[in-house]
C-alpha cells in the first residue's frame, strides 16, 4: 500500500495537523515524525541522528501492507529548536525532547513513541509500526 506523507513546518503545522486528523480513518496506521531542518548552507540535516533514523523509518513504513500516513515535522534550524520555548516542546500532546522522534498518533493522542535516541533502530521501528 502507498505511504501518505504530509509535510509542515512550525509555521504551517496546525494547518497541516488538522487535515491529517481529518483522514485518520482512512488510515490503517498514522505516524508524526519530527525532524530537523536541512541546514541552507549544505543542504543537509543539521542533525546527525535525523540523518541516520529517517531512510529507517521511511523504509519501514514503507515496506507495511497497510495504509499508513505520515507527518514530517521539521523543527527548525538549530538555534529555534534549542529554544525550551519551542512549540513542541511546550505543547501537552508531543512534549518532544529530542529530534527525530516518531510518534504513532491514534484516538486523537500519542498511541505510542520512539525518541531520538532509539529512532534509528529497526527493531523499535518495526515494534511500533506493528503496534497498529
Amino acid at each position: 500500500m502507498p505511504l501518505k506523507v504530509l509535510t509542515a513546518t512550525v509555521s504551517t503545522f496546525n494547518s497541516v495537523f488538522e487535515k491529517f486528523r481529518s483522514e485518520l480513518p482512512q488510515n490503517k496506521s498514522n505516524f508524526v515524525l519530527f525532524l530537523a531542518d536541512n541546514d541552507p548552507s549544505t543542504s543537509l540535516s543539521w542533525c546527525p541522528d535525523c540523518v541516520r533514523a529517517e531512510p529507517l523509518i521511511l523504509k519501514k513504513l514503507e515496506a507495511s501492507p497497510n495504509e499508513i500516513a505520515l507527518l514530517k515535522a521539521y523543527v527548525g534550524d538549530r538555534p529555534t529548536w534549542r529554544n525550551p520555548h519551542h512549540p513542541w516542546r511546550v505543547d501537552p500532546r508531543f512534549k518532544l525532547t529530542g529530534v527525530p522522534t516518531l510518534i504513532l498518533w491514534g484516538n486523537d493522542a500519542v498511541t505510542g513513541r520512539l525518541e531520538d535516541h532509539e529512532a534509528h533502530r529497526e527493531d523499535k521501528i518495526e515494534a511500533l509500526v506493528a503496534d497498529k
